[in-house]
């Protein structure tokens, strides 16, 4: 019973209808925030949503039975059990909040996609890379947001008045969000060589730093695909040289 169920959820057709469900759900968590649409079908709508978390409680119930404990050894099966029960907490009491999590049921498309779940898993063998480019960047940011205090807190104390509003507004320009107009410019009316130090920090941060951040990421997901790739290829030729072997035995049973 419990590998037939197995065999059931892991079939194509059982991981597309719950990723079905899981984009309705989401298009009607989207419509209870509008007051006209909840004004006039607020009852269907919370019926719906109801529906919903009811097929995603019974197929994560129908995994545990099916697997057993197997079922917790898998950091993906983790990740959905807890996005469901996340929608489970009652709303009074202070858990408004966790209510309003019931959204993140969207992120269960990640789990169920083999190409979104590739993404994350390239994203997360990147981390202990970016760990040190995220360490070289806060050096970055320190160094920049003490000479900035320095430069320019007497006369733009609004931006550059101590260390965090200077990290603050170095992060604006790291960004590119309106450096040019809102603050450097200004800036260079009162400190016309201010440039000497904006134009190194951009390039830095935002065009190498940055940029690195982006090569280990896309490294990673292309080495995870490949690993993926390799593994096809040997069960593959596991499969044919199984099945040679069966041939090869056959042959000299008749012979």
């Amino acid at each position: 019973m419990r590998a037939q169920l197995a065999a059931f959820l892991d079939r194509p057709l059982t991981r597309y209808t719950i990723m079905g469900v899981i984009l309705f759900n989401a298009v009607i968590l989207g419509l209870e925030t509008s007051p006209a649409v909840m004004s006039r079908v607020g009852g269907i709508i919370t019926f719906l949503d109801g529906l919903c978390l009811a097929i995603f409680a019974a197929e994560i119930a129908a995994k545990i039975y099916a697997r057993g404990a197997r079922f917790f050894r898998s950091g993906w099966n983790l990740f959905d059990f807890v996005i469901v029960a996340v929608s489970f907490v009652p709303a009074g009491q202070g858990f408004a909040v966790l209510r309003a999590l019931r959204i993140l049921r969207l992120l269960r498309v990640v789990s169920v996609a083999p190409t979104l779940r590739r993404v994350v898993e390239g994203f997360l063998s990147a981390l202990p890379g970016m760990g040190s480019v995220f360490l070289l960047m806060g050096v970055i940011f320190y160094i920049a947001s003490v000479m900035a205090t320095k430069l320019f807190s007497q006369t733009f104390p609004e931006w550059f008045g101590d260390l965090g509003a200077s990290a603050y507004t170095l992060f604006q320009i790291m960004t590119l969000e309106s450096w040019s107009m809102g603050i450097v410019r200004p800036v260079m009316e009162a400190h016309p060589d201010a440039w000497l130090f904006f134009v190194p920090f951009i390039l830095v941060t935002t065009f190498a730093v940055v940029n690195l951040v982006v090569g280990l990421i896309v490294n990673s997901m292309q080495d995870a695909h490949a690993e993926e790739s390799n593994a096809a290829t040997d069960s593959y030729r596991d499969d044919v040289l199984a099945r040679l072997e069966r041939i090869e035995k056959g042959l000299k049973e008749r012979g």
